[in-house]
This record gives C-alpha cells, sequence and structure tokens, in this order.
C-alpha cells in the first residue's frame, strides 16, 4: 500500500533551500568592548592564578606607578637632592636678606600692641602734656614699643600709610576724579617723600658726625608718623570743607613739629657728650639743633603738599 507526501513535504523541483535568517545584531559597535573579556582559562579549565576577579586594583590606575616610582632608589636620591638645594637656596636667601635688613631688628618695630597704638596716636595728636620723652633701656637694650611709648615704630606708619591711600581714593571718588592713575601717583608721591627725607637726614648726621643711637628705621619711623597728621588733615576737610582742612593743618602741623623735636632732640643733641672734643666742637650743637628743627619745620610741608589736592 503506497502513502503520497503531504504537500508541505514535497520540494519543488529547482527550488533552492531557504536560508535562515540571522537573529537581530543591534546597533553596530564603534569599539570592541574588552572590558568585558573573560578571563584566561588553563587547560584544567580553571581560571588562570593571579588574575584579579575584581577588575581594577584598590590603589587606582597609577597605584602600581606611585609604588613603583618611591621604591625606585634612583628617584629617591632625586627627592632628596632636590630638597636639599632647595634648603640650600633658601637659606642662601635669607644670608643675603640679612646681609641688608636685620629680621630681628625688624620685629622689634612691630611689637606693639593695642594699647600701645592708642598710647602713640594720642601723643602725635595731643604732644604737649607728655613730661618723659627718654626711651628706657634694659641692659643696653631699648625697650620694645609695647612696654615704652616713647619708642619708635612701623607699626603705625605702616597703617597709617595704608589709611591715607585709602582716604585718598574716596576723596576722590568724591569729588569723580578717581582713577587708579591717579591713586598710583598719590601712593608713590607719599613714599617718594619719606625716601628723600631719610636719605637727606642721614647724610646730614654723615657729614656732622653724630655718633647716635638712630638707626635707618628710626628715621623712617619719625618720618612716617606724618601720615597720622595727613589723615586728621584730608578728613577735616572732608567734614568741614576749606575751613576745617586749614584748621586740621595747622593742628596736625604744629603737634607733629613739637613731637619730632622732642623725640629727635634726645637723640641727636644727647650725644654731644660723646664727641664734644675736637676742633669745631663749639658749633656741632648749633648744627645739630639746626637739623633737628629743620626736620620739624619740613614736616608741615610735606602734609599740605600731600594733602592739599584731595579737599577742594
Amino acid at each position: 500500500m503506497v502513502f503520497a507526501k503531504p504537500a508541505w513535504c514535497v520540494q519543488r523541483q529547482g527550488s533552492k533551500p531557504r536560508a535562515r535568517a540571522a537573529p537581530p545584531a543591534g546597533d553596530p559597535l564603534l569599539f570592541d568592548d574588552t572590558s568585558s573579556a573573560a578571563p584566561p582559562i588553563n587547560s584544567q579549565g580553571f581560571y588562570t592564578p593571579g588574575y584579579n576577579m575584581g577588575g581594577a586594583p584598590a590603589g587606582g590606575p597609577g597605584g602600581a606607578g606611585v609604588n613603583n616610582l618611591f621604591a625606585d632608589p634612583m628617584a629617591s636620591a632625586a627627592m632628596i637632592y632636590g630638597s636639599s638645594l632647595a634648603n640650600q637656596g633658601k637659606d642662601i636667601v635669607n644670608k643675603e636678606i640679612s646681609r641688608y635688613v636685620s629680621v630681628n631688628k625688624l620685629k622689634y618695630f612691630f611689637a606693639v600692641d593695642s594699647k600701645y597704638v592708642m598710647k602713640k596716636l594720642l601723643l602725635l595728636m595731643f604732644p604737649y602734656t607728655h613730661q618723659d620723652w627718654e626711651v628706657r633701656y634694659h641692659r643696653d637694650t631699648p625697650l620694645t614699643p609695647r612696654h615704652d611709648v616713647n619708642a619708635p615704630d612701623l607699626y603705625i606708619p605702616s597703617m597709617a600709610f595704608i589709611t591715607y591711600i585709602l582716604l585718598a581714593g574716596m576723596a576722590l571718588g568724591i569729588q569723580n576724579r578717581f582713577s587708579p592713575e591717579v591713586l598710583g601717583l598719590c601712593a608713590s608721591t607719599a613714599l617718594v617723600w619719606v625716601v628723600i627725607e631719610v636719605l637727606v637726614m642721614l647724610l646730614s648726621l654723615y657729614l656732622l658726625t653724630v655718633h647716635s643711637d638712630l638707626s635707618t628705621f628710626d628715621l623712617i619711623a619719625y618720618s612716617g608718623y606724618k601720615y597720622v597728621g595727613m589723615i586728621f588733615t584730608v578728613l577735616g576737610g572732608l567734614l568741614f570743607g576749606s575751613d576745617g582742612y586749614f584748621v586740621a593743618l595747622a593742628w596736625s602741623s604744629c603737634a607733629l613739629m613739637f613731637f619730632i623735636v622732642r623725640s629727635l632732640k634726645m637723640k641727636i643733641l644727647s650725644s654731644l657728650s660723646h664727641d664734644s672734643m675736637g676742633a669745631g666742637a663749639s658749633a656741632k650743637p648749633r648744627l645739630r639743633l639746626y637739623i633737628t628743627v629743620a626736620t620739624a619745620a619740613f614736616q608741615p610741608i610735606i602734609i599740605y603738599w600731600l594733602t592739599s589736592h584731595l579737599v577742594r
């Protein structure tokens, strides 16, 4: 008995077998993803020893490099040599600075406190009632400013200079004349006048062979006290106009002149006993007195020159 094949089993003669379609491959990859590559397997079917199944090492990608850097003796020697060079350079710089500026002596002029600052400001503005103008010493060393109100300091001149520059900028801004160039000119002019005054004082003391304990820092301090009077003068002009400006100028000038004469008198004229011998010794006290008075008389001129353009 013969059975016929179903129709779906019969392949048409001459037709080709159909190829199966490949599964969808998704979006094409621009780069091969090797981050999830399988770990190598040995012939026994186990993972190769030493392979980190957790991914990157705990120290990060650069951990091995840092460890190798510190483990390398050449790198360690280079680091030690570099640090020694840096220390030698620092010592050379400090030594060169110490040749011209004594750091310990500079610290002396900034050894102040709030009590000293208040007393010194009152002394600069009201010096007429002060009696004892002599600088006190302890074992041939002058006391620091915080312990002696007569000792010169550089803190008040420095802060007064900065305050003067800020006040000048405010005054110029009120008058709609502010510009960075004008403010820079005010600062440089005020600084240059102090330098010129100190140089003239040093030259005068050298020509007269005055042997005193006045140092360059002392002269800078006494010359810088004029900034306090300049601040008072500019404030008087801003608050009360031109009349207030001239009243404040007269008061601050007289107070500063009195302060300079009494302070420098103890420094310059007190050295007469050390060098009173020799030719022309009788003329030295008179010349030293002239220098002291000229220094004091020069202060009002500078105050007016540096503040008159700020008040209109």
